[in-house]
């Protein structure tokens, strides 16, 4: 079993109470955690307190962990979650729990933990790090785990520089060895000029501040086409997503081309109109005209998403369109997923930085969206984006309705 120069590191280094690797994507934290360390550390165990995984929520530690820990060692050293949130593991019983959310507090109060093992840190509620704290109460407790960098003001930053007893290893995507070249340098070409670069590139803290698309803006202010869609592959599916406008901001339909196998994805057109002044009606009208320009031009429309915190005017525009000869996309609307903002804009960077996102001149009001598009430097050690009314929120948020379903398969992660 082969081990780069960081992973000896860190096994000759983990003696500590709190032991986290950070680091960039793919610089082998989790491979050896699954592989060595987790194994190693619950076959160690007294059985004076529970032993507990934690991760951003059960799906993703089953994914990241448990999975390839099981192709490993096995199904019966690496047993399947239970109905009561644990699993058999190398003899013992684990916990094994999410911690994105401030509920999953009250799973771990009141336990004395013997070990625990963090997966995606940074993606954690502070509460519940708060209170694993606390929870490791046996004289010889160990926690190992892992974070991919975020704001240099998050809680887990602020932690690891404390007097705690804590060894933390950072590593850059360079510091592993196995990785193939062109993977190497194809995820270098999708993160540059975006803090993601600098996080999961370099894994350096980095405060996400200033132009979002900082790529992608400078191209167009220098008048380049590289995002131009240069129409030479067929477009396969055409989502439409609709922003509802309140006070101080506007209504915005965005049709989003896909490619074939989720290749890219294509701005077609947008529109934006004012909220105020303009009623239902006048709303519900001016959506089927921009369908109707959709559908002639493309001859296809999908699916159209639409802003979940609006169920009256999506019930109403079904209602509209059910009484014109576009009834039949009546049949087409759905909830947006409105996953996290920050997924949002780490795939749009993704598919911009891999040369896999274009736009029209149709689209030019998307295209000044998403050069325009800003962080909110608050300090807090969340990523914001801004949205105080100087910056296009609503096409933004239309655009990105119409890919954020697919986030897995325009990541290649399903």
């Amino acid at each position: 079993m082969a081990l780069s120069n960081k992973q000896i590191e860190y096994l000759q280094s983990c003696g500590h109470r709190w032991n986290i690797k950070v680091g960039a994507t793919g610089s082998g934290k989790s491979w050896l955690d699954y592989a060595i360390v987790v194994p190693k550390r619950l076959m160690a165990l007294r059985g004076q307190g529970a032993a507990v995984l934690l991760g951003n929520t059960q799906g993703t530690l089953s994914r990241n962990i448990l999975d390839p820990m099981r192709d490993i060692w096995g199904d019966k050293l690496v047993g399947a979650i239970s109905s009561d949130n644990t699993a058999r593991l190398f003899g013992h019983r684990v916990h094994i729990l999410g911690a994105d959310n401030r509920k999953h507090v009250a799973r771990i109060q009141g336990m004395t933990i013997e070990y625990a093992y963090g997966d995606e840190m940074t993606t954690w509620h502070e509460d519940v790090f708060q209170m694993l704290k606390s929870r490791l109460r046996c004289a010889h407790s160990y926690f190992d785990g892992t974070a991919n960098p975020a704001d240099p003001h998050h809680f887990v930053k602020t932690f690891i520089d404390s007097d705690a007893d804590t060894y933390c290893q950072t590593s850059t995507i360079d510091d592993n060895p196995f990785l193939p070249v062109e993977f190497v340098e194809n995820l270098k070409k999708e993160y540059a000029g975006t803090v993601y670069y600098n996080r999961f590139i370099l894994g350096q803290w980095a405060a996400a501040e200033g132009i979002i698309y900082r790529g992608f803006a400078d191209s167009i202010a220098a008048g380049s086409n590289q995002f131009i869609w240069p129409n030479n592959k067929p477009i396969w599916r055409v989502h439409i997503g609709i922003d509802f406008g309140g006070t101080g901001s506007a209504h915005s339909f965005v049709a989003t081309g896909v490619l074939p196998g989720y290749q890219g994805a294509v701005g077609l057109m947008s529109q934006r109109i004012p909220a105020q002044g303009t009623t239902p009606d006048d709303l519900y009208q001016s959506f089927l005209c921009f369908a109707e320009a959709v559908f002639t031009s493309l001859g296809k429309i999908d699916a159209v998403y639409c802003d979940s915190a609006e169920q009256v005017l999506i019930r109403g525009l079904q209602s509209y369109l059910r009484t014109t000869r576009y009834a039949w996309l009546a049949g087409r609307i759905h909830n947006a997923a409105k996953i996290s903002i920050t997924d949002r804009i780490h795939l749009t960077a993704i598919l911009m930085g891999g040369g896999r996102f274009w736009y029209t001149d149709q689209a030019e009001g998307l295209r000044d969206a998403l050069a325009s598009a800003l962080w909110k430097s608050k300090g807090s050690g969340k990523d914001e984006r801004l949205d105080d009314g100087t910056t296009d929120i609503d096409t933004l948020d239309a655009f990105e309705y119409t890919i954020e379903r697919d986030y897995k398969r325009y990541l290649r992660l399903s």
